[in-house]
């Protein structure tokens, strides 16, 4: 499989947005990628504005989407990204969703909501309460994870028993002290503990780091993005999943049950 990252600076407008995620789509397929992964909360943003998710929110069947669904006509490429929909009580859901040939074949609503650092996303956000899906893209398996739940370890090592070989992030990580060292640090972590390939897409701009990345199952970083716009690519390996998980058979070695989650 091959896999793509686009990380770009996501604009106040939408209509400027999707057509950034629609370009990085061609060029996605021209470098003949089965994934796409794009960032997080892509259809609009505005560093001075903490209520831009309630403002710009669209449902499913809203211009952006609809856009994005029309692009991906006629083609085999996965993209997944995130965006802000409408929710009860004047709230939103943090979605994640994957397109494909014009249909959207999986949605995850965000689990852990981001309120750490002087930052509390579920002031506007409702959190999600279901496991993301797996999805099969090249013969592989892809789980879905969201920004923030990197820094919970249960939820990928549950996707990773459950049968995932590459974990897939969209983003918006955060400037400040040490961030760029925390991302790093948990995204390979996830990658060595579980034996699979994460690829991380993140948002870059004034507020966050971009620096998307692909690590392999042994801890390497294949591919990586600096802090402006970037589309980066790197082949996901299953023979180098087979021997990572021969050589470092964590997942058989453990003592715990699969981690018991919301769903469950």
């Amino acid at each position: 499989m091959k896999v793509a990252l686009g990380q770009f600076s996501v604009s106040r407008e939408w209509p400027e947005n999707v057509k950034t995620c629609i370009d990085l789509m061609a060029q996605a397929k021209l470098g003949a990628a089965d994934l796409l992964v794009l960032p997080e909360g892509v259809l609009a943003r505005d560093i001075t504005d903490p209520d831009i998710v309630l403002k710009a929110a669209q449902p499913l069947d809203g211009p952006f989407v609809t856009q994005l669904l029309a692009a991906s006509r006629g083609s085999d490429l996965t993209v997944v990204l995130c965006i802000h929909v409408p929710s009860a009580n004047q709230r939103v859901f943090n979605l994640l969703i994957a397109l494909r040939n014009g249909e959207i074949i999986a949605q995850y609503r965000k689990l852990h909501l981001y309120d750490a650092f002087s930052v509390k996303e579920s002031t506007n956000v409702n959190p999600g309460n279901e496991i993301p899906p797996l999805l099969e893209i090249a013969g592989l398996k892809v789980g879905l994870m969201t920004c923030y739940d990197v820094r919970f370890p249960e939820l990928a090592r549950r996707l990773a028993l459950d049968g995932a070989q590459l974990l897939v992030l969209p983003s918006a990580w955060l400037r400040g002290p040490l961030k760029e060292a925390h991302w790093e640090v948990l995204v390979t972590a996830r990658a060595l503990e579980n034996t699979c390939y994460v690829a991380a897409a993140g948002e870059c701009g004034p507020r966050n780091i971009g620096n998307s990345m692909v690590v392999d199952p042994l801890g390497v970083a294949v591919a990586r993005a600096a802090e402006g716009p970037a589309l980066i690519f790197a082949d996901i390996d299953p023979a180098r999943i087979a021997y990572a998980r021969s050589v470092l058979p964590v997942l058989e070695n453990r003592r715990f049950e699969a981690p018991q989650l919301a769903s469950d």
